[in-house]
């Protein structure tokens, strides 16, 4: 028997702020966490775009000596979210390690600043071989440093998913820690992804001349999700969590019910491996209601993907109006935060969540004059006191790799 999965704890390190209450009233006020680019003598020389997202505020992480030798910047944001998320359930340490609790977890590149670290020490000491390099580097830059750093701090023993699909990372995570409690894998999942400030990330972008440009000078006026004048993505940072427990036992125990999930879709455009596909992006927003078991119309909301790139505004304009047609509003929340790379999928859930809490939907920043090839969908052109019932969250990856999620509002999960 197939069994209800809600989130009932959430957290999340954002480029417009930390926590709840921050990131709520970034979005009701239209603050934008786009800041210019930090030089850090890395080749910042030779990168076009010189806005980045960024965490600009401190964190008082609390980590152990023995628990930080292991974590590069990327474990820092996985580990907090995850930290707060855990306190914030009220789950034993007996329950946490009984096996019952896994994590599906994950980043684009591991620790890229850690990486490098290693990889200059390797070259510019070559004669010492690998003795100058330290022993813990490999588990502070791995891919999988976010998963196995949470399940270490924290002692969980069960399943453990390290996804790692860029753009897709985290929203891919969560539907994953989904499916392991809806067909009785686990009963419960910390799933999310986190992402570290980097140049080489930017640099990568700025070379396939994906990132914008235009507004160097006035950071805040970039990314422009949907807007004529949009040039480009703006990279960003940070981490998300957020907590999947089977429904019964949620209910039974007395736990918040934020939102349930209600479908997943993940599939493959089979052919490109960067340009966005418009056959595979409608296919997933499909599958998702499929899964879900509901109409198109019941859908209030959607988080657009939205990277304000050219052609992929475009695409994914075009494949909503084609299943949803003109009645869900549209948001672009890159539009405050830049592109948080592997961590945007849960990220933006978790905007989601505070906005269907608190009765709004946030507009889409910088969307002045909407591109009229993206004007067959109903942008949200200011704050809109709304009840969601149901949001979608849309991602979608280099490498062909979609991804679609449906959450129904807490306030409406009933036996």
């Amino acid at each position: 028997m197939k069994r209800r999965v809600v989130i009932t704890a959430c957290s999340a390190i954002t480029p417009i702020g930390y926590g709840k209450q921050a990131i709520t009233d970034s979005l009701l006020h239209g603050v934008s966490g786009v800041r210019p680019l930090k030089d850090d003598g890395l080749l910042t020389d030779r990168i076009h775009s010189r806005v980045f997202g960024t965490v600009d505020y401190p964190i008082a992480y609390d980590f152990t000596r023995s628990q930080r030798k292991t974590m590069g910047p990327v474990a820092y944001y996985a580990c907090q979210v995850a930290k707060d998320v855990l306190s914030a359930s009220g789950l034993s340490a007996e329950y946490i390690s009984s096996g019952r609790l896994g994590v599906a977890f994950g980043s684009t590149h591991g620790s890229p600043t850690v990486q490098r670290d290693i990889y200059r020490t390797f070259f510019q000491r070559m004669e010492e071989g690998f003795s100058s390099i330290g022993a813990v580097d490999y588990l502070r830059s791995m891919v999988h440093t976010t998963a196995v750093n949470i399940t270490r701090m924290f002692g969980i023993t069960g399943r453990v998913i390290a996804s790692s699909t860029a753009c897709t990372t985290s929203s891919q995570a969560i539907g994953f820690g989904y499916e392991m409690i809806k067909f009785g894998m686990q009963d419960a999942m910390i799933c999310g992804g986190a992402d570290e400030y980097d140049t080489t990330t930017v640099a990568v972008f700025d070379n396939l001349l994906a990132c914008s440009v235009a507004y160097n000078d006035r950071p805040e006026l970039t990314p422009r999700p949907f807007d004529r004048k949009r040039d480009g993505l703006v990279v960003g940072e940070g981490g998300g969590a957020v907590l999947l427990e089977e429904y019964e036992a949620a209910r039974k125990r007395g736990a918040p019910i934020l939102a349930e999930v209600i479908g997943f879709s993940c599939n493959n455009n089979g052919g490109d491996l960067i340009l966005p596909n418009l056959d595979g992006i409608t296919a997933t927003l499909r599958l998702a209601l499929a899964d879900a078991g509901i109409a198109a119309d019941e859908v209030d909301s959607i988080s657009a993907h939205a990277t304000a790139t050219k052609m992929g505004d475009i695409i994914e304009s075009q494949a909503i109006e084609a299943v949803y047609g003109s009645k869900p509003f549209v948001t672009g929340l890159k539009s405050y935060t830049g592109h948080c790379m592997g961590t945007c999928g849960v990220i933006e859930l978790i905007m989601n969540l505070y906005m269907m809490e608190e009765g709004f939907l946030a507009p889409t920043l910088n969307l002045d004059e909407v591109d009229p090839r993206c004007g067959a969908v109903r942008h949200t052109p200011e704050v809109i006191r709304i009840h969601a019932g149901i949001a979608a969250v849309q991602n979608f990856a280099f490498g062909g790799v979609n991804t679609c999620l449906l959450v129904k509002n807490g306030r409406e999960v009933i036996a």
